[in-house]
């Protein structure tokens, strides 16, 4: 196992300690403050004034009585680094939360001592960086020497691990927190002993537990998981699952676990992950179709594929409403989004329609209205700044 180490540190002020540790029992006062709201004659002004222990009563009730919505109210920000791509995608796909996640555009690949990445993966990476470089100059001459570059980055980052290390910025409530902590305690207790994969995201999840640990953010009260609920990312079955579309709408196509990472950004849809038994890998737009290029491509991410390389295929299920659908198109249907969502969201759409066409659904006539370019061509989006590129207006573009 490497030695890299996730490092974890609270940026919210209001509720720190001295030594940088989580003052709990601030967090636990205002929420029992806010808790009192629900039968108070005089509101949130008067609870202020009432007796501290009252109000430390009334929010231990509720937490031995599992009633943990109100723990909800105060937020924390965590500065955390060092944590794996796959990590912040367990995170991310949870719904309750604000991140800023360093993008891998901006993120130099290198092997240095304790990292994750492989030298083989940084030689890869490197190889392809100026294949992909050279491919965009010839094709899109007029995109700018920095564009072209993070859109080189983008494609080369397929070969490399999913458990590359990042940094972001992640805000939730304290609730959520020893939530994700419950599950991933769950994730680590089912996870099968002769899968790499899940045994070193356990150890990832053990290391992420044992900074919040630290920082004595953990109640045992909120850990009890009565719900008996688990990650939304990971799933079984899905191949099973039935296809549907109308008001609501359930879909299953595969993906790469980089694009997987954009597309659960969209939060009031549900994604769910399940690995391929057989593996396969994204092959990137820009050699698809060059027979060389391709056999290349598939030959070198063959060699990193013991360290699980963002290009590997995930049979993904989709699932949401129409007017959740509509947002994610307003969100991925766009020259500057990842390609790779582009596309797929563009299919779902299609497929979408054909299915609301086929049935006579009221909504057809107006999902078609979105199926004519980029979402600057939606009746109702407003692009602030039309990026003037024919390709990616009309969703044909290969970067």
């Amino acid at each position: 196992m490497q030695n890299t180490k996730i490092n974890i540190k609270i940026d919210t002020k209001e509720f720190l300690n001295s030594d940088g540790t989580l003052n709990r029992q601030e967090v636990l006062y205002k929420s029992g403050l806010y808790a009192g709201e629900c039968y108070s004659k005089e509101g949130l002004d008067k609870l202020k004034e009432e007796d501290e222990s009252k109000t430390m009563k009334r929010i231990n009730s509720a937490l031995n009585n599992s009633h943990h919505s109100v723990i909800g109210h105060p937020h924390l920000t965590l500065n955390i680094e060092n944590i794996p791509k796959i990590l912040a995608m367990v995170l991310n796909n949870q719904q309750e939360y604000n991140t800023s996640e360093k993008s891998l555009r901006y993120t130099p690949v290198e092997s240095i001592d304790g990292s994750i990445i492989t030298e083989r993966e940084v030689k890869l990476y490197n190889k392809w960086l100026k294949i992909f470089e050279s491919l965009i100059t010839k094709t899109y001459p007029n995109l700018g020497a920095n564009k072209i570059h993070k859109l080189a980055q983008e494609n080369a980052r397929y070969l490399v691990t999913v458990f590359t290390p990042t940094k972001m910025i992640y805000t939730t409530s304290l609730r959520q927190l020893n939530y994700l902590v419950a599950w991933m305690q769950r994730y680590i207790n089912e996870a099968d002993l002769h899968d790499n994969f899940a045994l070193t995201l356990c150890y990832y999840m053990e290391q992420f537990i044992k900074e919040i640990k630290k920082l004595n953010c953990l109640d045992e009260r909120l850990l009890t998981n009565d719900k008996n609920k688990s990650l939304m990312l990971f799933s079984q079955n899905i191949e099973n699952r039935e296809e549907y579309f109308g008001d609501v709408y359930c879909c299953n196509y595969e993906g790469s676990l980089a694009m997987l990472a954009q597309a659960h950004r969209s939060r009031p849809i549900r994604h769910e992950m399940q690995r391929l038994e057989e593996k396969k890998y994204y092959v990137p737009l820009i050699i698809k179709g060059n027979q060389a290029l391709e056999e290349e491509w598939n030959a070198d991410i063959e060699l990193v594929k013991q360290y699980f390389p963002q290009g590997e295929l995930v049979l993904i299920n989709e699932r949401g409403n129409y007017e959740n659908f509509i947002e994610k198109c307003k969100e991925r249907l766009c020259t500057n989004a990842q390609l790779e969502v582009m596309v797929q969201t563009k299919k779902t759409l299609e497929k979408y329609l054909k299915a609301l066409e086929e049935k006579n659904h009221y909504l057809a006539a107006e999902l078609a209205k979105y199926n004519q370019g980029a979402r600057c061509t939606f009746p109702d989006y407003n692009c602030l700044n039309p990026c003037q590129f024919a390709e990616g207006v009309n969703l044909t573009r290969h970067i």
